[in-house]
């Protein structure tokens, strides 16, 4: 038994932990690949118990409350989306909601409230030659204070940068390219890691949908350097909610 701690920082929604990061904590304990369920939302500041079962699995708990589940899993995509530098960046500058309108301004990963040093502010937005695809980009610059004792950045943050775009892009509507702002939590996410960026390394990540079936929505994602290295991919299912679900008050 492994004892975490998300710090208030990591906050996705304003009282519990980015899903992304959390996911990414839990999925430290399994090599390789791995997809991790979302069953409860995650408190702040407060001591949880990540166990291991005998089948290789571990489960996030907060007491007698299972908050996640992670296993291994082999995470492959049947497409991957690419943009530039240059692409990702003029994507980035058409992000979907104004600073204003924000669903959640602190969220530690695209958060508009967070400081450059403090969030990711990872600010997604259509790829403008791709718009009938629905794909997203953005680039994201990891901070010096991401980085784990190897001196590359953590593989939780891997997780987080991948994280929020796909469920911006759970909103898009390839068919009639336009976009909704149904609010979203994350219900589960699968990632594969190939390499770790050092910090100051410019990356571009790229996000698209991949379906719907009811209150669920699915996405994909994708994090490559500069020079178009594939560094880590994700898969994920989102589920739509009401607003105030959202904010921990539902």
């Amino acid at each position: 038994m492994t004892e975490i701690i998300i710090a208030r920082r990591f906050c996705g929604p304003p009282n519990s932990g980015n899903g992304g990061y959390v996911c990414g904590r839990l999925a430290r304990h399994i090599p390789g690949g791995a997809e991790v369920t979302l069953r409860a939302p995650p408190p702040l500041d407060t001591p949880l118990d990540a166990i291991a079962a005998a089948d290789g699995t571990w489960e996030l708990r907060d007491g007698d409350k299972a908050l996640a589940t992670a296993r291994a899993a082999n995470v492959e995509l049947g497409q991957i989306e690419t943009a530039s530098v240059q692409e990702a960046r003029a994507a980035g500058l058409l992000a979907l909601f104004e600073p204003h309108e924000h669903p959640l301004p602190n969220c530690f990963v695209c958060g508009p409230a967070r400081a450059q040093s403090d969030g990711l502010r990872v600010f997604t937005g259509p790829l403008g030659r791709r718009r009938e695809n629905a794909v997203l980009a953005a680039t994201w610059t990891p901070d010096p204070n991401l980085a784990a004792e190897d001196r590359l950045v953590a593989p939780e943050f891997l997780w987080s940068a991948l994280d929020c775009p796909t469920g911006f892009a759970c909103n898009c509507n390839p068919q009639s390219g336009s976009y909704d702002k149904t609010p979203l939590l994350l219900g589960r996410m699968a990632a594969r890691i190939e390499a770790r960026p050092r910090p100051g390394a410019p990356c571009i990540i790229t996000a698209w949908p991949t379906g719907r079936d009811g209150r669920k929505r699915t996405a994909a994602a994708a994090l490559h350097d500069e020079s178009g290295k594939l560094l880590a991919v994700a898969r994920t299912t989102w589920i739509a909610v009401e607003r105030e679900v959202l904010l921990g008050r539902g």
